[in-house]
């Protein structure tokens, strides 16, 4: 991970707050350096044999310092956190709002899918950056400062070894990180290519299902999400070479600093009390470092993240309209003067020179093969575009003069393929105004022939009718488009293509509401169907990109020109009365209120899947995970082995360091023990990225694993399922959820075990050198432990809200950029922005209080292992008075009762990380225990006679 300065700019208005963070966290460090070398002082001071009770004072010290670092930690965590909510919150406006200046042409080329994936969760992947990164380097490039300044006091040149020691390990970082750029953009582009397909399996999969596709689709994933998998790991072959120096560089800098500190006590040039310190200190004067250290997965995710945010925050229109703001009176009259355009130089003119005019108050049909330029007509007159040449005037305004708003105040729209969002009737409805009152959307609804088939709905005008609609029929959905412009109420109506997806019975309710909504509005009627044209004062044929002939029905018919090619077959069925005779009664369609939510508000039913994932408890939705691993079983292994490995080298380096003191007061050669140090220190860093290496190629294995079962179940529950869930939550699943498991495979598993086998062998060491020392210090290991797993269900259920809320904001700005084209239109953009923005800050509430809570564990763990290596010291010192202890072994005690913590530490963490984990799984695994609909038999169907 590495500073982005772009991402820093993000921060401005909030530097003050990540100021505070930073001293706050300096502040910390200094008190952290205080209790290690208060604990040397009291060591060397029971080495010269003073009686403990002259220490008291200085152990009520100690106790200060660990309870008043607690407070500071926590305190500076819980502004770092608050700090990165309310950057995050900016930056996610800013990407809404630049997916808004895009616009549906532009968004219509993109895949949602990876738009989504950048607003939403590479977003949150940033709270790493903002939250922890940047206060933690600042800390991390003033710790050495610091050190020296401290530990200058007592020896120079020591001092000199740590401090460069805590440089270089700043150093490899920032030297191996250009490795992995290119492996960064490769993942950054993996991610989103395997999210957009997602999607599209998701939205498509009933169309697969039909065509008998559904498994070569799965086929693709699965090669999809296996790319995933080894480009992710080809970003972190970098990161684990980068993480593996750096600790070769703090184990070596902390054994170099003893070496070359028992060589000059013992030739009389520091004080042994001095060594002392620089050995209870070199526990704690590279904990920035090892902090920053321990951001590496989130610091990749977040760099990787970076990278598409920037890419759609950098992103540019094809074709932006010019910014202008005049909003004069308007006559709803339309005129194209020798109007030319064209979407881009390789696709050629999409319009070549069009000219008419439309009278105030006039009805148009414009007709014409698919691709010869209707379409094109409405965009420009909307203003997503601005013509190449040529003039386009509205009430004699040239539309380049007039605000785009303005513009689409004076125009209602009805499209061919209707987008509904996800929401209740009356929601959908009053996108055209969302000021209007429940009075005025049901006006607009009987007004569209639409007011039946919605009181029928389980809670009428507040039923959730799901996104996109897919719970009503073709014609429903129309009828609430109809609605729509009704509620607009605007001059200029523009119908395309409103009729093409319905059915005849439905043609002539829409058409009867299309009939009452046009009168006394200047409309425009895009269409292939003869039924919309037909009484039209004018027609335009549109060939080409050319209006190739105008006039009435009768008048292109007569002349047998385009027009009669175009509408031959339709004008057959018309001279039969198959097509045009709808009676003089309209109606009402048969409704389908079985798929229909009845749910007033806009959150989802649970699932029968989700009721039953969310009675697991945690240990039983671990589980799930657990039963994935049996084919990694050696991988588990290796990964086991070299976790212990590596805590036990790491050990022997604090040993080893402890034996150099007791040898240099006993008089005894040290020597072998410093040669055993050094071998030792390289062993760590060796075992130590091993470790890492093999558990995240083990995870993201798995992962891809549980990506394409994902999708296999899903294939299995659709399409009836679909209709339950949101296609944007259910991307959220198969990425950002599953993703987050990795947590678990990487950082649990293994450390797990590793935890279960330090501490014990410590105890019996610690049995074996003074037995009363093991006893004080086995009920604070259990403490720091159990604790975490006594507190698991609040942070479970804020866990498990924060994942939901995540992904109901994913779904949200899928069905927001799916359905752009429509807000724009509506203008209901700021509508839009203002639920995104109280969605954001809902999230951001529940995730602040999970944070506080876990930072609250974090903080009270580090006093738990504090207090608990004290206590063992202090008991120590007793049996020291009574002559049960030998003095020489103090600093050994120290070090042991405090390794004992590290892999428990680790563990505690990974466990109060785990919320999101176990959250994410339960979402997944409630797609997994959903009850299958219907169940495909074993057979065949049999071939006819004929093969």
């Amino acid at each position: 991970m590495h500073f982005d300065a772009q991402l820093w700019a993000a921060t401005k208005g909030f530097r003050a707050r990540i100021a505070a963070a930073i001293a706050l966290g300096f502040v910390s460090l200094a008190l952290g350096i205080a209790r290690f070398i208060i604990l040397g002082w009291l060591i060397a001071r029971l080495f010269e044999g003073a009686p403990l009770a002259d220490q008291l004072v200085a152990i009520a010290i100690l106790v200060a310092v660990i309870l008043s670092r607690m407070g500071l930690e926590y305190w500076r965590a819980m502004v770092a956190h608050r700090t990165a909510a309310l950057i995050q919150d900016r930056v996610r406006l800013s990407l809404f709002d630049q997916i808004v200046r895009l616009g549906p042409a532009w968004l219509a080329e993109r895949r949602t899918g990876s738009i989504a994936l950048s607003t939403i969760d590479g977003v949150e992947q940033l709270q790493a950056f903002f939250g922890q990164f940047i206060p933690q380097v600042a800390i991390a490039f003033l710790a050495p400062v610091l050190l020296f300044a401290v530990l200058s006091f007592w020896d120079v040149p020591v001092a000199a070894v740590i401090s460069v020691a805590a440089i270089l390990a700043l150093i490899f970082p920032v030297v191996l990180k250009r490795i992995g750029e290119q492996s960064t953009l490769r993942r950054v582009r993996s991610f989103k290519a395997f999210g957009a397909d997602f999607l599209d399996a998701v939205q498509g999969l009933p169309t697969l299902k039909a065509f008998g596709q559904s498994a070569a689709f799965g086929e693709r994933l699965a090669l999809k999400a296996n790319q995933l998998a080894d480009s992710t790991m080809f970003v972190l072959q970098a990161a684990l070479m980068s993480r593996a120096f750096t600790d070769l560089a703090i184990a070596g800098g902390a054994a170099a600093a003893i070496a070359l500190g028992a060589w000059r006590v013992s030739h009389g040039d520091m004080s042994i009390e001095a060594l002392l310190i620089v050995l209870m200190a070199g526990t704690e004067v590279f904990r920035p470092l090892r902090d920053l250290r321990s951001l590496l997965h989130r610091g990749m995710m977040a760099n990787a993240a970076a990278v598409g945010i920037k890419a759609l925050l950098q992103a540019t229109p094809p074709r932006p309209p010019r910014e202008t703001s005049a909003t004069p009176d308007i006559e709803p009259s339309i005129s194209f003067d020798n109007v030319q355009f064209s979407y881009s130089v390789e696709r050629g003119a999409a319009l070549k020179g069009v000219s008419f005019d439309v009278r105030a108050g006039e009805r148009i049909g414009i007709v014409g093969y698919s691709g010869s330029g209707k379409s094109t007509i409405v965009k420009l007159l909307l203003r997503f575009y601005d013509a190449d040449t040529g003039t386009i005037r509205i009430g004699g305004h040239d539309v380049t003069t007039l605000a785009a708003d303005h513009i689409r105040d004076q125009i209602a729209v009805v499209q061919q393929d209707t987008y509904l969002f996800y929401g209740s009737v009356e929601d959908n409805i009053r996108i055209a105004r969302p000021d209007a009152t429940p009075q005025q959307v049901e006006a607009a609804a009987h007004a569209a022939n639409a007011h039946q088939f919605i009181a029928s709905l389980p809670q009428g005008y507040r039923t959730i009718i799901g996104e996109r609609g897919l719970r009503l029929s073709g014609g429903q959905r129309q009828r609430i488009a109809i609605a729509r412009a009704v509620l607009r109420d605007a001059p200029i109506l523009i119908l395309d293509e409103a009729l093409s997806s319905v059915d005849a019975e439905n043609e002539s309710i829409i058409q009867t509401a299309l009939d009452d909504l046009s009168r006394e509005r200047t409309t425009v009627v895009l269409a292939h169907r003869l039924s919309s044209v037909i009484d039209a004062d004018r027609i335009l044929v549109v060939s080409d990109g050319l209006i190739a002939d105008s006039g009435t029905h009768a008048e292109l018919i007569a002349r047998d020109g385009p027009y009669r090619k175009l509408m031959a077959e339709q004008i057959e069925l018309n001279e039969s009365d198959a097509l045009l005779d709808f009676g003089t009664a309209v109606a009402p369609e048969k409704e389908r209120p079985a798929t229909i939510a009845t749910t007033s508000s806009a959150k989802p039913q649970l699932t029968e899947g989700e009721r039953i994932a969310a009675g697991l408890t945690s240990f039983q939705t671990l589980g799930t995970l657990f039963k994935l691993i049996g084919p990694w079983r050696k991988q588990l292994i290796l990964t086991v082995t070299s976790g212990v490995g590596r805590v036990y080298a790491l050990i022997g380096v604090s040993t080893l360091s402890a034996l150099t003191v007791a040898a240099i007061k006993t008089g005894t050669p040290f020597g072998s023990y410093v040669a055993w140090m050094v071998a030792l220190v390289p062993l760590a860093a060796f075992l130590q990225w091993n470790e890492s290496w093999r558990s995240h190629d083990m995870a993201y294995r798995l992962l891809a694993q549980m990506r394409v079962d994902l999708y296999y179940a899903l294939e299995k529950l659709a399409p009836a399922y679909l209709l339950k869930r949101r296609s944007g939550d259910l991307v959220s699943l198969g990425t950002q959820d599953v993703e987050t498991v990795e947590y678990f495979f990487a950082h649990v598993v293994a450390p797990a075990m590793v935890a279960l086998l330090i501490p014990l062998t410590v105890l019996i060491a610690l049995t074996f050198i003074a037995w009363p020392t093991a006893v004080v210090l086995l009920p604070f290991l259990v403490y720091a432990a159990l604790a975490p797993v006594f507190e698991r269900r609040k942070v479970d259920a804020l866990g498990g809200q924060a994942r939901a809320e995540l992904g109901g904001l994913n779904a949200f700005v899928v069905d927001t950029v799916q359905g752009m084209g429509e807000l724009i239109a509506f203008r209901a953009v700021a509508a839009r922005r203002k639920v995104f923005h109280d969605q954001t800050a809902e999230y951001q509430r529940t995730r602040v209080a999970l944070n506080a809570d876990l930072s609250f564990q974090t903080a009270r763990q580090e006093v738990v292992s504090a207090l608990g290596s004290a206590a063992v010291l202090v008991t120590a010192a007793f049996m020291i008075h009574s002559h049960a202890f030998e003095p020489t072994l103090l600093p050994l005690v120290a070090l042991l009762s405090s390794a004992a913590f590290l892999p428990v530490s680790e563990l505690a963490q990974a466990a109060r990380q785990l919320a999101d984990s176990i959250a994410s799984t339960r979402r997944v695994h409630a797609v997994h225990v959903e009850p299958i609909p219907v169940v495909d038999g074993p057979m065949l169907l049999p071939e006819t006679a004929g093969g």
